[in-house]
Order: C-alpha cells, then sequence, then structure tokens
C-alpha cells in the first residue's frame, strides 16, 4: 500500500470511528438513559450516576475516559490511541448535543432491542475503523488483544461486571434487560465486523467440470478455482469446483443447476467476509476503485 492509499485508508478509519461514535452517544440518549438500562460499560455507569447524583452523563464519561485512554494508549499503540481519542471526546460531545431529543424509548423491552442494535452497529462501525469509543470499549479491545476472543464477546464480558452491579441501584428486571441488551450489542458487532451478509460459498463436485464451468460463467458471472479429488466411495476422478456468489446469484444458479446438472453434489455455505475480486475489489480488472 503506497503514502497516498494509507493516507485515504487513515481518513476512512476516522470516519468510520466518528459515524460509529455517533450511533453510540444516540443509542444511549434515545434507548438506553431514557429506559434506565445500565447496558455495560461507561454508559453503564454515567447510568447509575445519573440516577443516584443526577450527574451528567455526558461530563462523566469524559472524565472516567481519561485514565482508561492512557491505558489503551500504553496496551493498543499509538494509532489505535488516535481513533480512540476521537471516540472518546465524541460520544460525549454527541450526547451533551443530543440531551433533549425529543423522541425517547421508556419501555425497557424496546430499549433491549432497538438501543442494543444500534448500540452494536455503532460500535461494530467504529472497530472496522480499528478504533474505540474509549471506556470498557477499549478495555474490550484489550481482552480481545490478549485472548484472541472476538469483540463482541470481549465486550459481552467486560460488559456483564458493570451490568450485574447495577442490580444494587436498579431493579432485577431492569438489569435483567440490560444483560439482554449486552447480548443483542455483542451479536451485532460480530456482525458488522464479520460482514456476515448474504453472500454464499458454493461447493460443487462434479464429473462434468466444463458443463458446470460454463454454467457459472454464463448465468451469474463469477469466476471459480477447480480442484481435483476423487470419490470417496466410487474412486472414480471428479472436480471440485469452488465459488462465490451473491445470495441471488446463488439462488439462480441451484436452479439452474437443478435443471441441467440434478446429478453434481453441490453445498452451500454461508460467507462472513470475502476479500478480493468481485466484492472487495472491483469484479472486472482494468477498472479504477
Amino acid at each position: 500500500m503506497n503514502k497516498q492509499q494509507g493516507t485515504k485508508q487513515q481518513l476512512y478509519d476516522y470516519i468510520k470511528v466518528i459515524l460509529g461514535a455517533t450511533l453510540v452517544a444516540l443509542a444511549y440518549n434515545i434507548f438506553l438513559l431514557p429506559a434506565k438500562l445500565a447496558a455495560g460499560g461507561i454508559s453503564g455507569v454515567s447510568t447509575i450516576l445519573y440516577e443516584l447524583y443526577d450527574l451528567s452523563p455526558a461530563y462523566t464519561q469524559f472524565l472516567i475516559n481519561i485514565p482508561i485512554f492512557i491505558i489503551g494508549w500504553l496496551a493498543l499503540g499509538k494509532d489505535f490511541s488516535g481513533k480512540t481519542l476521537v471516540g472518546t471526546f465524541w460520544v460525549p460531545f454527541i450526547i451533551y448535543l443530543s440531551s433533549d431529543f425529543p423522541y425517547t424509548i421508556t419501555n425497557p423491552l424496546l430499549a433491549t432491542i432497538y438501543g442494543g442494535i444500534v448500540l452494536g452497529i455503532g460500535l461494530g462501525i467504529v472497530y472496522k475503523g480499528n478504533g474505540s469509543t474509549g471506556g470498557t470499549a477499549a478495555i474490550a479491545q484489550i481482552v480481545k488483544k490478549f485472548t484472541g476472543l472476538s469483540s463482541g464477546y470481549s465486550q459481552l464480558i467486560v460488559d456483564g461486571f458493570v451490568v450485574i452491579s447495577s442490580i444494587i441501584v436498579f431493579n432485577l428486571e431492569l438489569t435483567l434487560f440490560a444483560l439482554m441488551c449486552i447480548y443483542v450489542t455483542s451479536k451485532v458487532i460480530d456482525m458488522v465486523q464479520l460482514q456476515t451478509s448474504s453472500n454464499k460459498l458454493i461447493l460443487i463436485i462434479t464429473e462434468n467440470e466444463e458443463k458446470i464451468q460454463s454454467i457459472i460463467r454464463n448465468e451469474i458471472d463469477r469466476g471459480l478455482t477447480k480442484i481435483r479429488s476423487v470419490g470417496g466411495y466410487s474412486n472414480n476422478s471428479k472436480t471440485m469446483i469452488l465459488c462465490v456468489a451473491e445470495q441471488t446469484e446463488a439462488v439462480h444458479l441451484k436452479r439452474i443447476l437443478q435443471q441441467e446438472e440434478p446429478t453434481a453434489f453441490v453445498v452451500f455455505i454461508n460467507a462472513s467476509e470475502i476479500l478480493g475480486r468481485g466484492f472487495s475489489l472491483d469484479k472486472y480488472y482494468g477498472q479504477k476503485l
């Protein structure tokens, strides 16, 4: 990657951090705080302190984030800390600006579901930008680095301690809703990071590779890889064809294969993230990104 591409990638990362941090702040003000859900993290701590002492969540989160930011800077490096610094300032800033947002959700169940989804999307976008919103999100990234756990499960572990402690201030029902919320959030984080879309990895085992190859190229215009193989029962030579396609393309290919090659052995597998031409790169050579 040349210097210009590196600079452009850095810019995209910072945009992701700002966009994701904005969603995190809005999820807090619209769903979590009005419903009294201490759904983990520094936001959960600030919710508890707001309930007990009427302290401003924006100022509380900003002050608590300062020492945690220093820890993140020492553990995760300067590049991460630069983006974390943006997230650390941006979340409390948006919380402050949107503190009088006219539309809020006080129903704990709705706040759990929709707040968890919005919060997970926001944190997932921030993590895709290799950043953090500070607080326990930074701690979760440290846990991820040293344990190998996914971002979602790291967040789940760290936030769980805060949520369980909230039972002292809130009732058991709200605490259980908060636990549900961080579970939803953790799942959405991993979905955003892994881009668990409808793309499919298609494995086709056939003795008629030329016909299958022609169908794939002519019907869905996708590339493929051929692997020579041997049937375990018949000991006959076969070809395993690997192809990645979008959901609609996979459905169309399935229909064609059932009509044209019903004896072919076909497996469709969900593909969580795909890098390469036709997905993360332009489909055809010679095009500019």
